[in-house]
């Protein structure tokens, strides 16, 4: 579900156009690759028909996946640098990267960005929430994983290099950032949700 949503979303919300003249090549997932937030659509499902098949509650399962989510990420951002996608914008900072297959200019290496925020950063602080009982409220740790993960990839889009099919949108905005408002929501929705509730006994 994850592949399947993560594509889906790649057509969808970046190339339509595209994908509407090369309707063959949307089986082609290692052509033109898939979409973060729509991954986490078919990741949300996928945790839906877990629950409802085997009667968990479904923030339980959320939760415990929301918890180790910051480790696939953290490793999809490393290949996207080692594979030159998603480079960074120009820049003159000491650490800037050079990608060959890209152009000769030095960039933010964003992909490192990302790793480090949406990865290592995000995963310590679900860490220190589940350790202060974040479990015992369900619906608290994926409320947090998606806040932490909203603001960590608006930040990171400031040095990113948009979509070059789509190029700068609304204000300067990407579509990783207005991608990302529905996706804060949420969390703060689950988050409120989860602190009025009553904390179980155990987790």
């Amino acid at each position: 579900m994850t592949v399947i949503g993560g594509r889906l979303g790649q057509i969808i919300l970046y190339e339509p156009a595209y994908y509407a003249v090369h309707p063959l090549e949307i089986i082609e997932i290692w052509n033109g690759g898939m979409a973060f937030h729509g991954g986490l659509i078919g990741v949300l499902l996928a945790i839906w028909y877990f629950a409802y098949r085997f009667t968990i509650p479904f923030l339980t399962v959320a939760d415990l996946c929301g918890a180790t989510c910051p480790i696939p990420i953290f490793l999809v951002r490393i290949g996207n640098f080692i594979n030159q996608e998603h480079w960074g914008r120009p820049t003159d900072v000491p650490w800037a990267v050079v990608f060959p297959d890209v152009d000769a200019m030095p960039r933010h290496p964003s992909q490192l960005y990302e790793a480090t925020l949406e990865g290592v950063v995000l995963f310590i602080v679900l860490a220190i929430a589940m350790r202060l009982g974040a479990l015992k409220r369900p619906g608290l740790v994926i409320g947090i994983f998606a806040v932490g993960y909203a603001i960590a990839r608006t930040t990171c889009e400031f040095f990113r290099e948009p979509d070059v099919q789509l190029g700068f949108l609304w204000q300067g905005t990407t579509m990783g950032m207005l991608l990302s408002i529905p996706l804060f929501l949420a969390g703060v929705a689950f988050i409120v949700y989860a602190m009025k509730q009553s904390p179980l006994r155990s987790a």
